[in-house]
């Protein structure tokens, strides 16, 4: 009788299957107590004094005082801005932490962590328990998350919600870009550029998300 070596990697890789799966539950499991939820996106990297981090503290803030829990990367920048302006108000707040090389740990302002080795299943987790996307500038995390999202809301594979893009000085020339070299030649519609929003005052993103997605009654004791 001929014998099979079982080989290392498909056993590693097996073993991974579970993980993923232990991701996914943990998630399923924590995230309902956060709805209804705002994800907000944005630069790891700005400074506690620049305008981007005081942007996403009152964001967060005006939101989590209008009923919304907050969800974030839960890192440290516009992440930590976000969690921070929910969390004074004593809102929900969320950070969905990604482990990385030289990485700092999750924001302290984050009353839920969930750490992830999977970007894919972190993806999923932002997108699943959110009424809503607020972007402010950020690198290619944040511009990644933007395309994947008005894609899976173009095709339909998510619900329309609102995503709003703040700073119209970061996002003019992308969004010029689109129209000249994606919207002209016919690779997507006129209609495919109104899936998001463009504002520069928290109160007209946070306006936006009230008038579309308000925060259903509580239900009466």
């Amino acid at each position: 009788m001929q014998r099979f070596e079982i080989n290392e990697l498909a056993k590693e890789e097996s073993w991974r299957l579970f993980r993923i799966i232990g991701e996914f539950v943990e998630g399923f499991d924590s995230l309902p107590a956060i709805e209804p939820a705002v994800t907000v996106f944005g630069s790891s990297r700005a400074g506690r004094d620049s305008s981007e981090y005081k942007m996403a503290r009152q964001i967060g803030r005006m939101l989590a005082e209008r009923g919304y829990g907050i969800i974030t990367g839960g890192g440290p920048g516009v992440m930590e801005a976000a969690n921070r302006g929910a969390a004074e108000v004593g809102g929900r707040t969320a950070g969905l932490h990604i482990e990385l090389p030289n990485q700092e740990g999750p924001n302290s302002y984050a009353s839920l962590v969930l750490s992830f080795r999977y970007f894919f299943v972190r993806k999923v987790m932002l997108v699943k328990y959110a009424s809503a996307f607020v972007l402010l500038p950020g690198g290619y995390g944040t511009l990644d998350e933007f395309t994947e999202t008005i894609m899976l809301i173009q095709t339909g594979k998510v619900r329309p919600f609102p995503v709003v893009l703040v700073g119209s000085r970061f996002w003019k020339g992308m969004i010029e870009w689109l129209r000249r070299e994606v919207l002209r030649p016919g690779y997507i519609d006129e209609a495919d550029l109104n899936i998001f929003r463009v504002v520069d005052r928290a109160e007209e993103a946070v306006g936006h998300i009230v008038d579309l997605v308000p925060v259903p009654p509580r239900p009466s004791a």
